[in-house]
Order: C-alpha cells, then structure tokens, then sequence
C-alpha cells in the first residue's frame, strides 16, 4: 500500500523550527543550498531524520520530498531509524583495521549485544562500523558523535560504552567535549554550541600527519627513526648494503642530529 503523507509536526515545534530554519537559509544566496544543514536541524528534533521532517524541508525550500529524501538517504550523517544518545563508530577501514579496529569492533557487538547500526535496549548507545576519519597516526579510532577517541583497545572501548550508558562523564582525547547526538546535530546545523567553554577544548593532528606539511613548507625534519636497509643501527655500512649514487655507503642522516641533504653532500 502506499504510504500516506507524513504528518505534520505540532504547530509550537513547527514554529519553532521555522524560526531556525528562517536564520539558517539567510546564510545562503541560493536556499536550496541550505539543505543539508536542514536536515541537521530536523534530525535534532528526533534523533533522526523523519518522514516529517523530510516533509518540513521540502515544503521550507520550495522542494519536492523525492529531492529531499535522495539527500537524506545518500549521506551517513542523517540517520533514518531512531538511533541512541550516543553514537559510537569504530573506525574499520584499512589501519584501524589492522591495528586492532576489527576487534574492537567485534568485542562492542558481543559485548552490548546488538549489531552494526543497532541500539542498545535502553536507548543510550548505537554502534557502528565507520570509514576512515583521517586519525591514522592514532589508530585504532573510535569516534562517539563525531568526537574522537584515540589509541583504543577492547578494554578502553567497553569502558568507555560503559561510562556512556552509566551517564557518568568522558572526554574526548581532542576536540571539543562531548554532548548527546541531538545536541551534536544542532551544531552540525549550523548554531553556537551552548555550554560554558565548549569551544575552548581543541587537538589536532599528530606528528606522523603532520611531516607532509612540515615537507612542504620547508621545514627540516629529524633524524630517520627506520634505518634504510643495508644500514646498522650506527649509522655504519652494513654487509652488502646500498651505496649512494657516487659510490660512498648510504647514511640516513649526520651524526650530529641535523638532517641529511643529499644536495649539500661534499660541500
């Protein structure tokens, strides 16, 4: 049978959002444009994206449902069941993978009991398999709403959804504090967060991404750390090992901790 048109939302949250969504597509010439964080806002209203609030931006943007719901439905960040307070993704791609992600990811599925996309009973957790969140250099990776939590293990993992469902409080390794996935869509709509210093918490990258940037902007790095192969660990030549082009044994750096420049070599 064919669905019927999903119902409207009551008049005070439709005003409310209406309000909302009135500042969001004011940032945008053209408010087809202001879609995607749309669909942030009404996913902050119900912890997913509804039929409703498909219906609320198609109707605010002048669209059709069809071209709404094909955006709500390509990208993962919209989710399109009820899902809990907090999102937690276990990053599986390649690194992570290798470097502990597959198990992690395995022990939170026996662990909570439930599947990938699938909630705990009490509505607290979600869990997930997840691509690569550009946090090699920290693998394994385990992101909850999107705020990272580096190095984990399967120990670290199953304490931290233990912290979550209990309600007592976890900090993110870097990056702003934690708040429930409502909350975080709000954000991701494009508002201010509102507690006291939210935005004061930051991190960054790690040195192992950070060495293409430091190449490109000329900076000198250190000492190798892995000998080239043929080389001891002194920095002699060892049996059979590479030499350099003119005939000299292949070194990775000078002795005296400055970087080595195959340019400078003989001056």
């Amino acid at each position: 049978m064919p669905e019927l048109p999903a119902p409207d939302y009551p008049a005070d949250v439709r005003a409310r959002l209406a309000a909302d969504a009135e500042e969001i597509i004011a940032r945008y010439p053209d408010s087809r444009s202001a879609l995607l964080p749309l669909l942030h806002l009404v996913q902050s209203e119900e912890g997913h994206v509804t039929r409703t609030g498909m219906r609320f931006c198609a109707e605010t943007l002048g669209l059709t449902t069809a071209e709404v719901t094909a955006v709500a439905t390509f990208y993962t960040m919209y989710r399109r069941k009820p899902s809990g307070d907090y999102q937690v993704g276990v990053c599986t791609n390649t690194l992570c993978a290798v470097m502990g992600g597959d198990a992690i990811f395995e022990e939170l599925k026996q662990y909570l009991g439930v599947g990938n996309q699938e909630t705990t009973d009490d509505g607290k957790v979600t869990l997930e398999h997840i691509e690569c969140n550009a946090a090699c250099d920290f693998a394994p990776v385990v992101m909850v709403n999107w705020e990272f939590f580096d190095n984990q293990t399967p120990e670290t993992a199953k304490r931290l959804v233990d912290d979550l469902r209990a309600g007592r409080p976890v900090e993110p390794t870097r990056g702003a504090r934690l708040c429930t996935f409502k909350e975080t869509a709000r954000i991701l709509a494009g508002f201010p967060d509102p507690r006291p210093d939210a935005v004061e918490a930051t991190g960054g990258a790690g040195p192992a991404s950070l060495i293409g940037l430091k190449l490109a902007k000329g900076e000198a790095l250190p000492p190798r750390i892995v000998h080239p192969r043929g080389e001891t660990k002194g920095g002699g030549q060892a049996p059979g090992g590479d030499t350099r082009h003119d005939g000299t044994p292949q070194d990775s750096a000078p002795h005296d901790g400055t970087p080595h420049d195959e340019n400078t070599e003989g001056e």
